[in-house]
């Protein structure tokens, strides 16, 4: 039996409190020796209101998650995070003056993500109701990019979100790649089962494919100092990242 005590590096991560997906897809894109250590703020639906309340117990979440002393802690919601342009900034803000320890958001993730891979326009698919996926469409074109195409699912609950068959979100990308001329295909949310569908979708498209839980997990290893990363998850850990955070 071998069992890893995260022998080189911890990373702490606050998750909506209905999210299943996001520890099992992040525990495989890390390496050995980097371990997961994970808080949940209450977040299961997708209203104004309730996106909103996740950040309610933001502090005591870094809190709980800094008592077990990780490198690094990250809030990893892209619907929240991409909620404004300043939101991620002002969420780190907060979790730094809870604790000492270095804060991210997937927001962050995500844009030193699409740098990396120098895109311009993207193909942008998620599972959210229509009113979230324009909320991040609006902070892509405010970041500096241009959305040429995707669409939403109109899916409500993390739990729904879930059960979304993995072959369903391929066949939503591959059937819009045609009508649009992007150069990354972004495959958001943390909540459904999409880290499987990289590699297949970049041999199939010719372009480089990202995904909110395996950008956090790319961005936090470069963030670490960590280098190594399990392979089969994308061109983008092929690449390095400018480790400044978003504004």
């Amino acid at each position: 039996m071998t069992i890893d005590y995260a022998t080189r590096a911890r990373l702490g991560v606050l998750v909506p409190s209905g999210n299943i997906v996001a520890e099992p897809e992040l525990r495989a894109m890390l390496p050995a020796g980097v371990g997961l250590f994970v808080t949940r703020l209450p977040l299961t639906g997708s209203s104004e209101p309730e996106l909103l309340a996740m950040l309610d117990t933001l502090e005591d979440g870094t809190k709980l998650l800094a008592d077990a002393q990780p490198d690094a802690i990250a809030f990893h919601c892209t619907a929240v995070s991409t909620f404004a342009p300043r939101m991620a900034g002002e969420i780190r803000a907060r979790m730094q003056r809870a604790s000492p320890i270095p804060a991210l958001a997937t927001a962050d993730a995500i844009l030193a993500a699409l740098a990396a891979l120098r895109a311009t326009r993207i193909q942008l698919v998620t599972p959210y109701i229509e009113p979230v996926h324009q909320r991040e469409i609006d902070y892509l074109i405010a970041s500096g990019f241009q959305v040429v195409g995707g669409s939403c699912m109109n899916v409500e609950t993390n739990g729904e979100m879930a059960r979304i068959l993995p072959e369903t979100i391929a066949s939503r990308v591959l059937a819009e790649a045609l009508s649009v001329q992007a150069d990354v295909c972004f495959i958001s949310c943390t909540a459904i089962r999409s880290a499987g569908l990289i590699a297949p979708l970049e041999a199939t498209l010719g372009i480089p494919v990202i995904t909110s839980n395996q950008a956090l997990a790319w961005y936090a290893l470069g963030r670490l100092g960590i280098a190594d990363a399990p392979p089969g998850f994308g061109r983008l850990f092929e690449t390095t990242a400018e480790m400044k955070d978003a504004a």
